[in-house]
């Protein structure tokens, strides 16, 4: 799926506040479109914080991996859609009745409806705490394959996977489904507390439509800078 550098970047706004939030969007305006809201600033400064980034005509990914019984996830899905967010996630270990609620609720909003993505295997996952804490007994691939089945015929449109899996992900799912990928690192950066990684180049090669990078610009000296590198190695 070909899209502009700009649209392929997601850039994660896990920080403490609205005021960093804020200072961030600051220095970012113009390169970036979209930006994640995820569990730490929402927890801060609540729908404030998708309002920082909407005032600013950004578009919001809101990361808050709804995991729960049907009814209560279809609705905050609707109170999400309130807020005008473009994408939000849904955590598809939640199982196929609460992923069919969350994506009837999206499609209530109509034309304008958020995109629901579901969460397979987090990227801080590897194998072996897949098989040893969570009892999953199969591949990390082979798991995040059966729960984006799921989401997809729940009537999700898009799946949130490593960089790793996002290769079969688009050859088992098609070309119409929306893959976002974090856990991506430019080129030298350390992945913290990050197990499966790949380079924003190589996670768009792999499958993905867009990225979520959060610290390696985030957390740089110069974020603009930190965020035109990776744009230019999306081009």
């Amino acid at each position: 799926m070909s899209a502009e550098p700009r649209d392929r970047l997601i850039v994660a706004l896990d920080v403490p506040g609205l005021a960093e939030a804020g200072a961030l969007l600051d220095r970012l305006d113009g390169l970036v479109s979209t930006y994640k809201v995820g569990a730490q600033l929402f927890t801060a400064a609540g729908p404030a914080a998708v309002e920082a980034c909407r005032k600013r005509g950004a578009r919001v990914f809101l990361d808050l991996k709804y995991h729960e019984i049907p009814a209560i996830a279809g609705a905050a899905v609707r109170e999400a859609a309130r807020l005008g967010v473009a994408l939000l996630t849904v955590h598809a270990a939640g199982g196929s009745a609460m992923l069919r609620a969350a994506a009837a609720a999206a499609a209530e909003a109509g034309r304008d409806r958020p995109r629901i993505l579901a969460v397979t295997v987090l990227t801080s996952l590897g194998r072996a705490a897949l098989h040893r804490e969570l009892g999953v007994p199969v591949a990390v691939e082979g798991h995040v394959l059966h729960l984006a089945g799921l989401a997809r015929a729940a009537g999700c449109d898009g799946f949130v996977a490593s960089p790793h899996e996002a290769r079969r992900l688009r050859a088992t799912m098609g070309p119409a489904c929306l893959i976002v990928t974090p856990g991506v690192r430019p080129a030298g950066s350390a992945a913290g507390d990050q197990a499966r990684v790949a380079t924003p180049a190589a996670a768009i090669r792999a499958g993905a439509d867009r990225v979520v990078v959060g610290r390696p610009i985030t957390g740089a000296p110069d974020p603009a800078a930190a965020a035109a590198a990776i744009l230019r190695e999306l081009a």
